[in-house]
């Protein structure tokens, strides 16, 4: 096989380049091993492109032989340098994070099993009673109801790896002070067309600790204990189906025999890490 000089010029001019970069020739990118039969990259040290496809393409060339499948390579955000060479070589988009970009890639001659994005977004709705039958509320002040004059219950986004209901709890706090311990999840809705198409809205029942409403001047317009006859009685909450149902769960919780999610405590059979299940506790023990 024919090869030019110029060919072989390049050819030793990005080994040279890969070794005064801190890579020896023929040095694979650092990978541990998945447990679905990939590789895992987390790049951490700077590098040119050219020596970062270099890198490339003999770490890509090992895996095959090994029978690897995906290629995940994690890629911080001081490193967006090396993007366009992963894509040009077959890489997708998987996730972004603030901190870095996941990029991935599918070896086999078969279509791929890599999982998608994550698929769901989890926002708590917090009903807050009192013993007088008064509903924490707030008003927004930005948002569809800014301006609307919509008094709500108070809601919000989980944190990645907050449970959800640590998560109603720090709502409660932020939005409006009050201190409350988690009693159950009333229901859920699960909605396609919201917050990127990723929204699921957990109503969750929770008991006031404190009373004092010290509300949050960044986000809340407004805050106070309202009687609850008086917050179903809004119209706004009248026509649309969500709060009617909340309206409806509420007092069904607090004048009826209505059970709803409370959460157990369970751990796998992988590790002893805690996890939680919510269940109809009070009829799974009959």
């Amino acid at each position: 096989m024919f090869v030019s000089k110029t060919a072989i010029f390049l050819l030793g001019w990005m080994d040279q380049l890969a070794v005064n970069n801190g890579f020896q020739k023929n040095q694979l990118l650092s990978a541990v091993n998945d447990d679905h039969g990939g590789v895992i990259v987390e790049m951490k040290e700077s590098m040119v492109p050219d020596v970062f496809l270099t890198v490339l393409r003999a770490s890509m060339s090992q895996w095959q032989l090994q029978g690897k499948k995906g290629v995940w390579i994690k890629l911080p955000i001081g490193l967006v340098n090396l993007v366009e060479t992963a894509v040009k070589e077959g890489f997708w988009y998987h996730h972004a994070e603030p901190h870095y970009l996941m990029l991935v890639y599918w070896i086999p001659k078969t279509s791929h099993t890599i999982p998608a994005n994550a698929t769901h977004r989890v926002i708590i709705g917090a009903v807050v009673l009192n013993d007088k039958r008064e509903v924490l509320v707030v008003q927004e002040k930005s948002g569809k109801f800014q301006g609307t004059g919509v008094w709500k219950i108070p809601t919000g986004v989980a944190d990645e790896g907050e449970d959800i209901f640590t998560a109603a709890k720090r709502e409660v706090k932020e939005e409006t002070g009050i201190d409350a311990e988690f009693v159950e999840i009333l229901g859920f809705r699960q909605c396609h067309k919201s917050f990127f198409e990723k929204s699921e809205l957990f109503l969750c029942m929770l008991r006031p600790l404190s009373f004092d409403i010290q509300k949050q001047d960044l986000e809340i317009e407004a805050a106070q204990w309202m009687p609850f006859d008086e917050y179903a009685a809004q119209p706004f909450a009248q026509k649309h189906s969500l709060y009617k149902y909340t309206i409806d769960l509420s007092l069904a919780k607090v004048d009826g025999d209505y059970g709803g999610f409370s959460l157990q405590p369970i751990t796998s059979f992988f590790n002893d890490q805690i996890s939680y299940l919510y269940l109809n506790q009070r009829d799974l023990n009959g």
